[in-house]
């Protein structure tokens, strides 16, 4: 059965079921309209709820607003990525914190324990980027939840924007976005996605 077809069965009505999902897209190509910060503030407020390991959120995004900062990061871009990043009204880098433990005592105050259990760098990283990695997916839904589009890039020098951008060694680099709304030819043809039978298994 088709998403026409089946059943709805989710609490979220259809119209923005599509808005965070089926109709979104990413986008290539932006319009010069700019991204507030007011609005960037709305979509932190509602995004930051997702969850964490040990409440941490480790998740840091720079925003690069001037062309001055513009500048320092194209050079790390892949090619392909290079002109709509420069285009684009909106762009952030998005880091993982990995000292991220020494809030712990504030976010996770049932547990003072809680900062000296991530002491091990090594351990520490490795729950930085993959909480921050979380974070940032629900990062891309709460930006189309504001009616904008994004632009998410792994095509990056992420040891270069990182020595570029978080010299003190307290932030890695994960991924670039542009964020916008999508000006003409924003959209590549819609590529397969698969089916539920093909990702679920029962035991």
């Amino acid at each position: 059965m088709t998403a026409a077809t089946t059943p709805d069965l989710l609490a979220l009505d259809r119209a923005a079921q599509d808005l965070l999902f089926r109709a979104a897209r990413t986008a290539n190509t932006f319009t010069d309209e700019p991204v507030t910060d007011a609005e960037v503030a709305a979509i932190h407020d509602l995004i930051r709820y997702g969850p964490t390991a040990y409440n941490g959120q480790p998740l840091r995004v720079l925003l690069l607003r001037s062309a001055a900062a513009r500048a320092r990061l194209l050079p790390h871009l892949s090619s392909s990525n290079r002109a709509k990043t420069a285009s684009a009204p909106l762009v952030a880098v998005l880091a993982a914190d990995v000292d991220f433990h020494e809030r712990l005592p504030e976010l996770y105050p049932h547990r003072p324990q809680a900062r000296d259990w991530l002491a091990d760098r090594a351990t520490r990283v490795e729950q930085a980027r993959f909480n921050a990695t979380v974070q940032i997916g629900y990062l891309l839904v709460g930006v189309r939840a504001a009616g904008l589009a994004v632009g998410p890039m792994a095509g990056f020098d992420a040891a270069g924007v990182t020595r570029e951008f978080f010299p003190d060694g307290r932030h890695e680099a994960l991924l670039v976005l542009n964020v916008g709304r999508p000006g003409p030819g924003a959209w590549r043809e819609r590529l397969p996605r698969l089916g539920t039978e093909d990702v679920v298994r029962t035991l």
